[in-house]
């Protein structure tokens, strides 16, 4: 009898709380739940829940209300912790070994990743996210990102298929019109990364490039001058700053004041579902990838 493929990755420390990752959720319920029931079968992924699978739980729940027959799928590359979480199990809720090979029977609609990939180069980060879209559905995405312990700072990126991302964009971009594919910061490869989102605790932040320790391992490293992640950080410091008259009505209107200036001159997500003051006011801000991409 031959053995099961080893699964793909290394264990992670496992670090996880209770509502870690809720505001990750939060986003993922508005911006991508029409996605989750336009699916006849939506699955869900959450890649290295870690050492308790609370916030797999947490996630389930919070889609169900999505979409009530949504699965979720809690995949761990620790066999302990796997069977620790085997007693969480229930109707579309389930546990399973393995790592970036996706070990589920049908592609995933959404996979959720976060703090995954902080123990990796950035390189071994980039060849994550294209192993991980290559077993997307069909218009599936993944969310990758990362976290403070508490949950209060956090950055994620949203990827795609490029395969699927072209068949669409060729639907949906008129003639005379540039495909916003051919923007800067397209990579060649299966992963299409698509936007970034910052979120974070308004009354705890002192100001935006504080978000830096967050981002996702492609970017970290590039948080240097000259590299268009450090410039947009730096901008929204500044208007941060500019914003600072605001607080007497409090941090969410200094940050809602701030992206609006931000908005000014980087492309900053302006309409629902991924912009808008709605959103704007929860402490979160998305960009296209290319307002952020390494050259």
């Amino acid at each position: 009898m031959s053995r099961p493929p080893r699964p793909e990755g290394v264990i992670t420390r496992g670090t996880t709380a209770p509502n870690r990752l809720r505001r990750a959720d939060r986003w993922i319920v508005s911006v991508h739940g029409p996605l989750l029931r336009r699916a006849d079968r939506p699955l869900v992924v959450d890649l290295g829940f870690g050492a308790s699978p609370v916030t797999t739980a947490e996630l389930f729940g919070r889609l169900r209300a999505a979409h009530p027959r949504v699965e979720v799928v809690g995949v761990e590359i620790d066999p302990a912790r796997v069977a620790a979480a085997k007693p969480r199990e229930r109707e579309g809720l389930s546990f399973r070994l393995g790592g970036f090979e996706l070990p589920v029977d049908r592609p995933p609609t959404l996979v959720r990743a976060f703090n995954v990939l902080r123990q990796y180069g950035e390189g071994e980060a980039w060849a994550a996210w294209e192993r991980l879209c290559a077993g997307l559905a069909p218009d599936g995405v993944l969310v990758e990102g990362t976290c403070a312990e508490t949950g209060r700072r956090a950055t994620w990126v949203t990827l795609g298929s490029r395969d699927a991302g072209r068949a669409r964009d060729r639907r949906a971009v008129r003639p005379g019109v540039s495909d916003p594919r051919t923007s800067t910061g397209v990579r060649p490869g299966v992963s299409d990364p698509r936007t970034i989102t910052f979120a974070v605790h308004l009354p705890s932040l002192s100001r935006p490039s504080d978000l830096a320790e967050r981002l996702p391992k492609t970017l970290i490293h590039r948080n240097v001058p000259g590299e268009r992640v450090h410039d947009l950080l730096a901008a929204f410091d500044r208007a941060w700053a500019t914003a600072a008259p605001q607080s007497v009505f409090g941090p969410r209107q200094r940050w809602v004041t701030a992206v609006e200036l931000l908005a000014r001159d980087h492309p900053v997500l302006t309409v629902p579902p991924f912009g808008g003051r709605a959103r704007w006011r929860l402490g979160e801000v998305t960009l296209p990838w290319s307002a952020v991409a390494p050259d």
